[in-house]
C-alpha cells in the first residue's frame, strides 16, 4: 500500500515537473551552444574592426564566462530555485570562495593591468618570470608564451603584473651578443675586418645601428672579440646562429686561428 503510494507520488511529481525539467535541460544545451556561436561572432567583429589582439582573447574569453554564468542562473530559475535566497547564498559562497581564492582573483586584476599599461602585445618577444617567448594569448588569468624551443609556457597574471618584463620587440629592433675569441698571435685589426664584412653582407643585418666588432676581454687562451649585430627580433635566432657558423668560416678561410683552452707547461731541470 505504502509502495503504491509513493510510487503514484512519483509519477504526479514526474508529470508536474518533468516539462519544466526537461525545458530546463534543453535551454541548458541550447544557451551553451548559443553563447559559443556569440563568442565566436564576436570575436570575428572584433578581428574585422582590426582590435588589438591582446584585447581581443582577454575579450572573448572574458564574454564566455558571462554567457554561460547567465545561462546557468537562467536554468535555476527555470527549475524553481529562488534567486533572492540563492544570490545571497552565493554572495556568502563567493566571499569565502573569493578569501580561498585571492590568487586567482589577483590574476583577473593582473591581466587587466596588462591590456590597460600594456607592457606587451600578441606576438611580442618577451621575458618574465624566468622564460622567454613569444606572447601568443592574453587570457583572463593567464598569459601563454610560445618559446623558442616550442614549447607552450602558461604564466599566471598576477605575478607577470608584479615582476620585471623584459620586452626585446618594443622597439623594433634587437642587438644579438656574439662572442668570439682568436689567438694571441692573430692581427685583431684582420678579424675585425673579415667579420664586418660577413656582417655588413647578411640580409637580416640591420644597417643602422650598424654592427660592431671589438676586444671584450683577454681570455686565459684567447682574445675574446664582442660581436654586436642588430636585427629585428623576429630573426634575432637566425642571425645568432648564422654569425656563430660564418664567423667560423670567413676567420678559417682569412687563416685566423680559433684557438681551445691549453696549458703552457714549462719544465726545470
Amino acid at each position: 500500500m505504502d509502495l503504491d503510494f509513493y510510487t503514484k507520488k512519483v509519477i504526479d511529481l514526474a508529470f508536474k515537473e518533468g516539462p519544466h525539467l526537461l525545458g530546463a535541460i534543453l535551454f541548458l544545451i541550447i544557451g551553451l551552444y548559443l553563447a559559443k556561436i556569440i563568442e565566436k561572432i564576436v570575436s570575428k567583429m572584433m578581428q574585422k574592426s582590426k582590435l588589438d589582439d591582446s584585447l581581443r582573447f582577454f575579450v572573448k574569453s572574458f564574454l564566455g564566462l558571462l554567457l554561460k554564468v547567465l545561462v546557468v542562473f537562467t536554468v535555476l530559475g527555470m527549475v524553481g530555485v529562488e534567486m533572492t535566497s540563492f544570490i545571497t547564498l552565493l554572495g556568502a559562497i563567493g566571499l569565502a570562495v573569493g578569501m580561498a581564492l585571492s590568487g586567482t582573483l589577483q590574476n583577473f586584476a593582473g591581466g587587466v593591468m596588462i591590456l590597460i599599461f600594456k607592457p606587451f602585445k600578441i606576438g611580442d618577444l618577451i621575458e618574465t618570470q624566468g622564460h622567454l617567448g613569444n606572447v601568443k594569448e592574453i587570457q583572463i588569468f593567464v598569459t601563454i608564451l610560445l618559446t623558442p624551443e616550442n614549447k607552450t609556457v602558461i604564466i599566471p597574471n598576477g605575478p607577470i603584473s608584479n615582476s620585471d618584463i623584459i620586452n626585446y620587440t618594443m622597439q623594433g629592433k634587437i642587438r644579438v651578443d656574439l662572442k668570439m675569441g682568436i689567438s694571441y698571435n692573430s692581427n685583431i685589426k684582420e678579424a675585425r675586418n673579415v667579420l664586418m664584412k660577413e656582417m655588413e653582407g647578411h640580409p637580416l643585418i640591420l644597417k643602422d645601428p650598424a654592427p660592431f666588432v671589438g676586444v671584450l676581454e683577454l681570455g686565459d687562451s684567447s682574445v675574446n672579440l664582442a660581436v654586436r649585430p642588430y636585427t629585428s627580433p623576429e630573426n634575432y635566432w637566425k642571425v645568432y646562429f648564422d654569425i656563430y657558423e660564418k664567423g667560423k668560416e670567413v676567420l678559417d678561410a682569412a687563416k685566423i686561428e680559433i684557438p681551445f683552452p691549453q696549458v703552457d707547461l714549462n719544465l726545470k731541470k
